[in-house]
């Protein structure tokens, strides 16, 4: 089974303007209000807007049995995590730190190939970051 480390609805709040045209960053947090989080975006594979609604999931594995993605993935050739969603990074875990004046939650650093996400929450909903390998999907509610 795919390991799901983080599996939240999400609202865009803002998008800052990075000095990359190609690149945007979105400032987001969970429907509940437990998780921040900013998400840098390609702007021509992806659109995000402000208020709108989306479905996040960070998962170790796209295969349903939670086997490795290897370099070769046939598309409807097997059943996967990503058939249900729009978009789709393939990312490094890079960093997990304690959130600055807050012993109660931890920030988690992901590397997509120079797009970043930094995610922000409570310590017991964030222990289970310890796969280095990381796949973030994406899909508009």
């Amino acid at each position: 089974m795919a390991e799901i480390h983080f599996d939240e609805t999400i609202e865009v709040l803002s998008i800052e303007d990075k000095q990359n045209k190609r690149v945007y960053r979105i400032v987001a947090k969970s429907e509940n209000g437990e998780f921040y989080l900013e998400l840098d975006v390609h702007s021509s594979l992806y659109s995000m807007l402000p208020g709108e609604k989306y479905r996040m999931v960070i998962s170790n594995s796209l295969h349903l049995d939670g086997s490795d993605v290897s370099a070769y993935f046939p598309q409807g050739k097997q059943e996967s995590l990503a058939d249900e969603f729009e978009f789709v990074m393939h990312g490094v875990l890079f960093k997990v730190s304690e959130a600055k004046g807050c012993n109660t939650e931890v920030v988690v650093y992901i590397s997509f190939g120079g797009l970043q996400l930094m995610l922000r929450g409570d310590l017991l909903k964030m222990h289970q970051f310890s796969n280095r390998k990381l796949f973030l999907l994406l899909r508009k509610m």
